[in-house]
C-alpha cells in the first residue's frame, strides 16, 4: 500500500502541484523517505520469514538498519515541519510569509537530511550482524554483542529518543493546538477548516502514538534487560512494534491530504469526484476583505 501511495503522491507533487508552495517541498521529501523505508521492507521481510536468519551479510545489515532509522528520524522531523508550517500560515498569516518561502523550506528539507543521517553513522560503523550458535542464526541488530557494544547501543538510543520523539511530539501538540485555537476564534470558514486541521492532528499523533513512541520505548527495555539480566522476554514485542512501526508509511498520505487542500483537490480531480474541475477564480482585493484573503492565500 505505502509503495503506490507514496509514488502517486510524489508525482502529484512534482506534475500537478509543481512544489510552489512550502509545504509541498515538506510533503515531498517525506513521500521519498516512506519510498526509502519501503526499498528496505524486503530485506526485512526474508529475515523475519526465514527464521531471523540474515543471509544478506554484514554491510547490508548496516545499511538495512541505518535506512530504518533514518526514515524514522527523518519523517518525524518533517512531519513536526509540516506543523510548524501550518502553525505559522493559520496563526501568523501575513507576518510568517516573508519566512514560509519554497527556498527556505528546502534548506530546511536539507539540514534535515543531513541530521538524520548523521544520526545514523553510528550504526553504520558499528558491527551490527550476531551469530548466536545455541539457535544456529545469525542476527541482524536485534541482539547485540555485550560489553561495549552494548554500552554504546543503550547510549545512543537513550541520547537520540528525547530528540527525535519527545520533543518533536512537544512541538507538534503546541502547534496543533494553536492551531485549533486559532481556528475556533477565526470567523472565515470555520468548521470546515477546524474540522480538517482535527483530523490532521489525530492522523500525526497516531503516527507518533503508533508508529514510533513503543519501537523506542522496548527497544530500550530491551536493551537494559539484556544488560542486566540477560533476559530476551521483551525480544518478541520489539519485533513486533518495529514491523508496525513501518506503517507510517501508509499513513502518511492521509496527513498530504488533510495538510494541503490544493492536494485535496488533485486527489478529487484524480478519482473523478469533480467531474468538472475548475482552479478557484483569482479575486480582487478589497480593503474590507484585505485579512480573509491574506489568511485563505497562506493556508
Amino acid at each position: 500500500m505505502g509503495l503506490p501511495l507514496n509514488i502517486m503522491a510524489i508525482v502529484m507533487f512534482l506534475v500537478k502541484m509543481k512544489v510552489r508552495k512550502p509545504a509541498v517541498v515538506y510533503m515531498l521529501n517525506l513521500a521519498s523517505a516512506d519510498v526509502l523505508l519501503i526499498s528496505v521492507l524486503p530485506f526485512y521481510i526474508v529475515y523475519r520469514f526465514s527464521g531471523y536468519k540474515w543471509i544478506f551479510g554484514e554491510g547490508m545489515c548496516r545499511f538495512v538498519t541505518a535506512a530504518f532509522y533514518c526514515n524514522m528520524y527523518c519523517s518525524v522531523l518533517l512531519m513536526t515541519s509540516i506543523s510548524v508550517d501550518r502553525f505559522l500560515a493559520i496563526v501568523y498569516p501575513v507576518r510568517s510569509l516573508r519566512w514560509r518561502t519554497v527556498t527556505r523550506a528546502w534548506w530546511v528539507c536539507g539540514v534535515i537530511w543531513v541530521i538524520s543521517l548523521a544520526s545514523t553513522v553510528p550504526l553504520l560503523i558499528r558491527e551490527q550482524t550476531m551469530f548466536e550458535p545455541l539457535l544456529d542464526i545469525t542476527a541482524c541488530h536485534d541482539i547485540q554483542h555485550f560489553g561495549f557494544h552494548f554500552q554504546f547501543g543503550f547510549t545512543y538510543f537513550s541520547i537520540v529518543f528525547p530528540l527525535f520523539n519527545f520533543l518533536p511530539l512537544f512541538i507538534t501538540i503546541f502547534c496543533y493546538a494553536g492551531i485549533i485555537r486559532s481556528l475556533s476564534r477565526s470567523t472565515f470558514d470555520r468548521t470546515h477548516k477546524r474540522s480538517r486541521a482535527i483530523r490532521l492532528t489525530v492522523v500525526v499523533l497516531s503516527v507518533f502514538v503508533l508508529c514510533f513512541g513503543p519501537t523506542n520505548v522496548i527497544y530500550l527495555i530491551h536493551y537494559a534487560q539484556m544488560g542486566k539480566y540477560g533476559d530476551y522476554s521483551v525480544y518478541l514485542p520489539y519485533t513486533l512494534s518495529s514491523s508496525i512501526s513501518s506503517i507510517n508509511c501508509c499513513l502518511d498520505p492521509l496527513i498530504y491530504y488533510f495538510a494541503s487542500s490544493d492536494c485535496q483537490r488533485h486527489v478529487y480531480s484524480l478519482l473523478r469526484c469533480k467531474k468538472d474541475y475548475r482552479p478557484p477564480v483569482e479575486r480582487k482585493e478589497n480593503p474590507c476583505t484585505k485579512r480573509s484573503a491574506t489568511r485563505e492565500d497562506a493556508v
